[in-house]
């Protein structure tokens, strides 16, 4: 029986979870949060069962309190406090990034 090597599944891995952001982040645009936060779920379960890292842009755009894909402004509010980025989702989880000021 022929087995798909790892390094080929973790990068049909990597490709989905490309894609999935994608969708995702085109379906909040177009207002369907209920499909984004689909997307992001599968994309989370991707990389999991592969034992992949999320990309950093898809990790700074998602909440992971409740998976949705934050549009800031629109369902997010970003703030710079004393060295870093506060981004508060609505369901009022909050995510802090160090930056250089």
């Amino acid at each position: 029986m022929w087995r798909r090597s790892k390094h080929a599944a973790v990068t049909v891995a990597a490709e989905r979870i490309d894609r999935l952001h994608e969708l995702a982040r085109a379906a909040a645009a177009d207002g369907d949060d209920d499909r984004a936060r689909y997307y992001v779920r599968l994309a989370r379960r991707v990389a999991e069962r592969n034992r992949l890292a999320l990309p950093r842009e898809f990790r700074r755009f998602t909440c992971d309190a409740c998976d949705a894909y934050l549009r800031p402004g629109r369902n997010a509010r970003v703030r710079t406090r004393g060295g870093h980025v506060v981004i508060t989702c609505d369901c009022g989880e909050q995510a802090r990034y160090p930056y250089e000021p």
